[in-house]
């Protein structure tokens, strides 16, 4: 179980607002005032690739990654209670970068205290929801990677040894940087079993053997000579794109150089 304070500051703010809100109706009449502030979605963007699966009503988010590396979300549905859960996660998520909304987890919904106030399906349509923008906001950079993610470096560095227990998914993940980054470093950890107890999240997702879903990795290589972390992210993610489109829920990584390192 995540804490408040684990949350980024936007989505800190949101949770305290409603933990301070003991009446369910009153929550609920919360949510219905955020769906009149959220702003108007253009309906070229109510498209099936926007939409999210599995909620009682319709609903759309999409993403838009600024020039600072962070997410700006915008949303719609055509109910007013969807369109104000859809816009306290707009709200929440806007302004953070990709790894922040992939390191948060689904635990949070609970700190809302909306299961008083929603039915198991509408509770069940926000997860969704949420699960959706983890997925968009990892994915958007692979789109966005282009010319920054192709950084194929060469030569023999000191790679960390594949262990026997590693499975397809990690094993697929060190080829591919070892191939493209030639690290002098690389540490991955498959973290999935923190995240198994939240079943109902597994099941939105296609799983790689084993239930290999989230990874922290860490990655010391030439090749971020000269970059920024959104660029060094976007390098692996341009790297790593197959899986982050298939059985990868969330990467936490760590890039530097091996001065950064002390290597």
């Amino acid at each position: 179980m995540a804490f408040v304070s684990d949350l980024p500051q936007s989505l800190q703010k949101i949770v305290m607002a409603f933990q301070m809100v003991p009446d369910p109706m009153a929550r609920y009449k919360q949510l219905l005032f955020y769906a009149t502030k959220l702003p108007a979605m253009p309906k070229e963007d109510h498209v099936p690739a926007n939409k999210v699966e599995g909620c009682v009503s319709q609903v759309w988010v999409k993403p838009t990654l600024q020039e600072d590396g962070t997410i700006q979300w915008s949303a719609d549905s055509d109910s007013q209670l969807t369109k104000g859960l859809a816009a306290l996660l707009c709200n929440g998520l806007s302004g953070c970068t990709p790894d922040e909304i992939t390191r948060i987890e689904p635990s949070f919904i609970e700190m809302l205290g909306l299961n008083q106030s929603l039915t198991p399906s509408r509770n069940n349509g926000f997860l969704n929801m949420f699960k959706l923008m983890q997925k968009k906001a990892l994915g958007l950079l692979v789109e966005q990677q282009g010319g920054d993610g192709n950084g194929a470096g060469a030569g023999g560095g000191k790679v960390m040894a594949m262990s026997v227990g590693d499975g397809p998914v990690q094993t697929a993940i060190r080829e591919k940087l070892t191939q493209g980054l030639a690290p002098v470093r690389l540490d991955i950890e498959d973290d999935s079993d923190r995240h198994a107890g939240h079943a109902h999240v597994m099941k939105l997702g296609s799983a790689g053997a084993g239930g290999e879903t989230h990874f922290n990795v860490y990655v010391v290589s030439e090749e971020f000579a000269g970059l920024n972390t959104v660029k060094r992210h976007r390098m692996v993610y341009g790297l790593l794109k197959d899986e982050l489109a298939g059985p990868v829920h969330a990467l936490s990584l760590v890039t530097k150089t091996p001065d950064e390192d002390g290597a």
